[in-house]
């Protein structure tokens, strides 16, 4: 290779490698200067550890939450060692162990509800408490050389923000247990009477007509067993209206023609997912309360239209009405009426869709009644199979 040549391909080299390292040094110093001042950067760094440390107690104050977490935890609060802890045992701890007990320097501050602070030995230790309604779930405790005032004040505030994702997780399982209760009570509201008077019905045609009564156990069988089935908060209109028909099937064996029923359903909305057992209980209602007293029975008409965003479901019967002012102290829950059922499903729209999506019901003595009910068609929530 001739020196020229030689000379060439160093100098080629020489400029390229200048050129990468000003390059990176740009995009370093942008980097930097986008995350702005020191403080912004630790502001940014102290919410990035935050972020990662919430998803883990989603669930509450778990001991395979509070381990995924700790590390984060820990970071947070800058000690060599961090233990979180409920009421009774330690759940998870980051760093070091300490040679010490940790459920023992936990107990000041599980006892009074307060930070504490313990000197002794190669570790301080600071215990805070987690506090929830008022009442101690459990502990932080974090072990430094030596425990100063900021992360005293740290360590109260971070396990303040455990609380609060703690409380959090309580207020929805608590949720999800008054649903399953309320689900249980139609349940229960729909077995006696109607298990009671659908077997009489399947009864009185076992000699007479056995071909058609054999046809009614099925139907029943069918109808109870999409009431009573153990999985799943919501189902399709088209399944609720499926059962819906063994219901009124098995209602008219009983009443004969005293019964009419009319259905208006757009094709468009049968898909719609709808929180289990909501129309179901209303057409109960019409039957029980507004046509079975009725000597003459009546007509009982159920709809389905698209409302553009939201499903408009109603059922109206001609029966013997409501008093509105009974009817509105049972809803509000001020009174054990009769209807306590339309109560059950008012209640669990108004918790799924929002406070304004509750029932919207017209009715008085000897008047018949109407209930209205919008549900959003695009809410898709998981399915169980």
């Amino acid at each position: 290779m001739s020196p020229a040549l030689q000379t060439t391909l160093i100098v080629g080299i020489i400029v390229i490698a200048v050129t990468v390292v000003t390059y990176a040094g740009v995009r370093l110093f942008h980097s930097q200067r986008d995350l702005g001042t020191d403080a912004d950067r630790a502001r940014f760094q102290t919410l990035h550890t935050v972020s990662l440390a919430a998803p883990h107690l989603a669930d509450g104050l778990t001991a395979d939450g509070a381990a995924r977490a700790s590390r984060h935890l820990r970071e947070l609060l800058g000690c060599q060692s961090l233990a979180v802890t409920d009421t009774t045992t330690v759940l998870a701890s980051d760093g070091p162990t300490p040679d010490a007990d940790v459920m023992d320097v936990a107990s000041a501050s599980l006892s009074s509800g307060r930070t504490q602070v313990r000197h002794g030995g190669a570790w301080d230790a600071v215990s805070a408490p987690i506090m929830v309604q008022g009442q101690v779930r459990g502990a932080l405790v974090g072990f430094t050389v030596k425990a100063d005032s900021p992360l005293v004040r740290a360590s109260t505030e971070v396990a303040a923000w455990v609380a609060a994702h703690v409380g959090l997780a309580e207020l929805d399982e608590s949720r999800a247990r008054l649903a399953e209760a309320e689900v249980k009570a139609l349940r229960a509201q729909i077995s006696p009477h109607f298990i009671y008077n659908s077997l009489g019905a399947i009864a009185s045609f076992i000699n007479t007509d056995p071909e058609r009564a054999r046809e009614l156990v099925v139907e029943f069988a069918d109808f109870t067993r999409y009431t009573f089935r153990r999985h799943g908060d919501f189902t399709t209109l088209a399944e609720e209206l499926e059962a819906i028909d063994r219901y009124l099937l098995l209602e008219r064996a009983r009443f004969g023609e005293r019964i009419t029923v009319s259905l208006e359903i757009a094709p468009e909305v049968l898909g719609t997912v709808i929180p289990f057992l909501t129309l179901q209980p209303l057409v109960e209602n019409a039957v029980r309360h507004g046509l079975e007293s009725t000597a003459s029975g009546g007509r009982i008409t159920i709809t389905a239209a698209d409302d553009g965003q939201h499903a408009l479901l109603t059922v109206e019967d001609d029966g013997v009405g409501m008093d509105p002012e009974e009817l509105a102290a049972t809803l509000a829950g001020r009174a054990d009426g009769s209807h306590v059922g339309l109560r059950n499903v008012d209640v669990r729209l108004r918790q799924i869709y929002g406070p304004e999506n509750g029932l919207v019901i017209d009715t008085a003595p000897g008047a018949g009644t109407l209930i209205s009910v919008r549900v959003p068609k695009f809410h898709t929530p998981t399915l169980d199979p």
